[in-house]
């Protein structure tokens, strides 16, 4: 942007940029995002002319006259870079930086100052500022140092997403769920993670077995050993059986030599085995004995091996059923069965809904480098409204979706599935509803009528104020949602 002659002499008197103004800026290389940038300062001409210049180069420009303003924005604004002068007479940029910091640890703070407070501005740095600039400022330096420290955030998010990731995901207080039938499954992880004993869990598919699997593998004291995974419906019998155990040279037409199978893999460790219902007869006879005698043999071998690995099993088949139909062994159930976590399905957990989709927005927003922060109301309302037949996966894949699709920073009803759309969900069915369903149709349907009076709601229901308040919390309905509701 070319600035005229008059705007110039308003920057070098106030913010005293540089009166060399390039024919073509350059542009901010995180345009495409437009980062928030807050410019303070207590001369009102310095800060419109910059907040113009940043914003013909790609940023979302807001302004404070100065400290105390700029905090107060930062109570209730989202902001990625503060960039603030450093002689302000009500609160000048140190303290400005300090308080700032306080309020959000990763903020981007980049001081301005003259060039005699040099030794001010290293100081700021090494209280946490990302760069100073020195007057008469360059846009194009403006430009570049905010790009360089917003680069920089964006590395130090990466990288410690990357060690949560490695080193923190399968820890088990990294497993979402806060609802009462959720912390008895943790409380049970929890006792179960430092025996060996072995382990069925059960639930519908996409539940989250396999987490649960980790965690008790990682919290016990085989957490150094190997965990190794196996899908068994995946394969076929006679594939299943030489994974599982393995195979000797020539022991099939293309076994070209030896092969170890998970179990020797897995050798004072966890084996995993998901879908344990779908294997055949014959490998239910194989994994019974060695969970009776700890041993095996090699497909198309003779040696015996012994092996210490512990055996966690999911299904998300009723073994039970499948015991009494004749398709499964009663004895290995029960050999399997020592220790059974039965994972709930997502609708029977409404409280979990909404902290697993903000777990996932972040998760997915760092992945994919996006400035995605939160739910719009409608989003939030087809979230919690949602059936979720594929539980959590299904809740997961929904929510990577929406932040790639997102082109603001909130997710709208509008970046979801189609069939989580008001057209085609939501709708209580009776028969068809659970009496859970049918009571948070009432409830919510009654609260909406009432323009989000919970005492109105509670009256035409015939039930207490508390009771209502009790079943919005449960719900993970915010008391903003019902506020919004009264001012419809």
């Amino acid at each position: 942007m070319n600035a005229s002659s008059s705007d110039r002499r308003a920057l070098s008197s106030a913010a005293r940029v540089n009166e060399r103004v390039p024919r073509e800026p350059v542009v901010s290389a995180f345009a495409a995002t437009r980062p928030r940038v807050l410019v303070v300062d207590d001369e009102q001409s310095s800060r419109t002319l910059l907040s113009g210049l940043l914003a013909q180069r790609g940023f979302e420009v807001s302004t404070a006259g100065g400290g105390r303003d700029a905090l107060a924005q930062l109570e209730t604004a989202d902001v990625d870079v503060l960039l603030t002068d450093l002689r302000m007479p009500d609160l000048d940029g140190l303290a400005l930086l300090t308080e700032a910091r306080n309020l959000h640890p990763d903020l981007v703070v980049i001081l301005m100052t003259g060039s005699g407070d040099v030794q001010s501005a290293v100081r700021a740095m090494q209280q946490g500022a990302a760069d100073y600039l020195t007057k008469p400022l360059d846009m194009d330096e403006i430009t570049l140092v905010l790009d360089r420290a917003l680069e920089n955030r964006s590395l130090r998010r990466e990288a410690a997403d990357l060690r949560t990731r490695i080193t923190g995901r399968l820890r088990f207080d990294n497993l979402i769920g806060t609802s009462p039938v959720m912390q008895e499954v943790f409380k049970v992880v929890e006792q179960v993670a430092q025996s060996r004993a072995t382990v069925l869990v059960s639930g519908e598919s996409g539940t989250g077995k396999e987490l649960i699997a980790q965690a008790l593998h990682e919290n016990g004291p085989r957490a150094r050993a190997p965990f190794v995974k196996l899908h068994c419906a995946a394969l076929a019998e006679s594939l299943l059986e030489s994974e599982l155990f393995g195979h000797e040279k020539g022991a099939f037409t293309s076994s070209l030599g030896r092969r170890e199978g998970r179990f020797k893999q897995a050798d004072g460790g966890t084996l995993f085995l998901d879908e344990i219902g779908d294997i055949s007869a014959a490998i239910q006879v194989k994994l019974l004995r060695f969970l009776q005698e700890r041993t095996f043999e090699r497909v198309g071998g003779n040696e015996t091996l012994k092996v210490d690995v512990r055996v966690i099993a999911a299904t998300n088949r009723d073994l039970v059923a499948e015991v009494n139909a004749g398709r499964f062994r009663e004895d290995l159930y029960y050999r399997l069965n020592v220790v059974r976590i039965d994972i709930p399905p997502l609708r029977a957990r409404p409280s979990d809904v909404l902290p697993l989709a903000r777990h996932f927005l972040a998760r997915f927003a760092s992945e994919n480098g996006k400035l995605v922060d939160g739910l719009d109301a409608a989003a939030t309302e087809r979230i919690l409204t949602y059936r979720w037949p594929g539980n959590v996966r299904e809740l997961e894949n929904a929510i990577e979706r929406a932040v790639v699709l997102c082109a603001g920073r909130q997710i709208t009803g509008e970046d979801l599935p189609h069939e989580m759309s008001p057209t085609t969900n939501g709708v209580v069915r009776i028969p068809g509803s659970t009496l859970e369903e049918i009571e948070r149709h009432a409830i919510v349907s009654t609260l909406e009528a009432c323009g989000g009076s919970s005492a109105q709601a509670a009256q035409m229901l015939d039930v207490s104020i508390r009771k209502i308040q009790y079943k919005l919390n449960e719900y993970g309905i915010p008391s903003q949602r019902a506020a919004q509701l009264r001012n419809k």
